[in-house]
């Protein structure tokens, strides 16, 4: 049986957020009273590895004056998921040969799966997160070609703008960022509301939309 790793994530934003396990029983976050920092169990990565990943989208999608960025919307957690469930694995995917280098409106046509991308990916960059910022820049600009970093910059914006039952999002900070108020299936009753204002609603998860737990398909069993 593997041995469960972890990674340390500040508690400032990821304080309270709810994580589900592979059953789909809920875990609640909660800050080391004297540290102030969470550890979260990982499903796939390493620790070292989720370090890597970390960093790397710290700089794809930093924080600054405008708001929270990558690692306070624990989109670390959010790739981490992705991968251990059914997507990391191509579940859904057609994989059969011939494996071609096709035209970028055909999409992937690789035989390595998300899984396969990063572990290589992530060896690559393995002092990453020991890097001087200017450095990362410089080591993410000499692989921006390659299918690992695509998928990395996808991922990063996913984990960063999707629901929190997914892993990423903590606190909804991506979504406080752009002002997007949640999936509701209705804005009749927020009409004529705040009429020649700014509409700036506090945004809500599909769980508190819902009033009930919902996980993401990752959560998938085999």
């Amino acid at each position: 049986m593997k041995r469960r790793e972890f990674i340390t994530l500040p508690a400032a934003s990821l304080g309270g957020v709810l994580l589900y396990t592979l059953t789909g029983e809920s875990e609640k976050l909660r800050a080391q009273a004297s540290s102030g920092e969470i550890k979260v169990a990982l499903r796939f990565f390493t620790a070292a590895e989720a370090r890597v990943v970390e960093a790397a989208a710290e700089r794809i999608f930093p924080s600054d004056a405008s708001g929270p960025g990558a690692t306070e919307a624990g989109v670390v957690i959010y790739i981490d998921r992705q991968l251990a469930g059914p997507y990391g694995r191509d579940k859904y995917r057609y994989t059969k040969a011939p494996f071609v280098q096709a035209g970028p409106e055909y999409g992937y046509q690789g035989k390595e799966n998300p899984r396969e991308i990063y572990r290589a990916g992530v060896a690559g960059l393995a002092d990453f997160a020991e890097l001087k910022p200017a450095g990362q820049d410089q080591k993410l600009r000499s692989i921006q070609s390659s299918n690992f970093f695509k998928l990395l910059r996808q991922h990063t914006l996913e984990g960063m703008f999707s629901d929190p039952m997914h892993g990423g999002n903590a606190g909804m900070a991506g979504w406080q960022l752009i002002g997007y108020p949640g999936p509701l299936m209705s804005y009749r009753e927020e009409i004529d509301k705040n009429y020649g204002e700014e509409f700036r609603r506090k945004p809500m998860s599909l769980a508190q939309i819902t009033g009930r737990a919902v996980t993401g398909w990752e959560d998938e069993k085999d």
